[in-house]
């Protein structure tokens, strides 16, 4: 499965960049278990930050950064098997499930409820 790993990411950092760096590595401390297990990780920010930062924003939350960081997320969606949410409070992530879950979407709320693929 291509799974959407969704959790705190600018959430509870006060836009601060050591914190939000953070948030980062907890998302992605996931990814290497999850294609361990057969399926394939994505994060939106790896595909989205490239973007906002190609288009000249200056700082996490301004215009550009809303132009392209949930939009990314929420097309990402489009082409996910799964959801998986971490723990951490982040009104995006609570966002990407209620939409996963709206389009049928299946969503897991810790690695261990993710099966194994081979």
């Amino acid at each position: 499965m291509l799974i959407l790993i969704s959790g705190p990411y600018r959430g509870g950092t006060n836009d601060d960049p050591v914190l939000i760096r953070k948030n980062l590595d907890n998302l992605e401390a996931v990814a290497l278990p999850l294609f361990r297990k057969g399926h394939i990780p994505l994060i939106g920010e790896w595909v989205a930050l490239p973007l906002i930062h190609l288009a000249g924003s200056q700082k996490t939350g301004d215009e550009i950064w809303d132009e392209i960081q949930y939009p990314v997320a929420h097309g990402l969606l489009e082409k996910c098997d799964a959801v998986l949410r971490i723990a951490g409070a982040s009104k995006g992530a609570d966002q990407d499930v209620r939409i996963a879950l709206e389009k049928g979407i299946k969503v897991y709320y810790s690695l261990e409820e993710v099966p194994y693929a081979r």
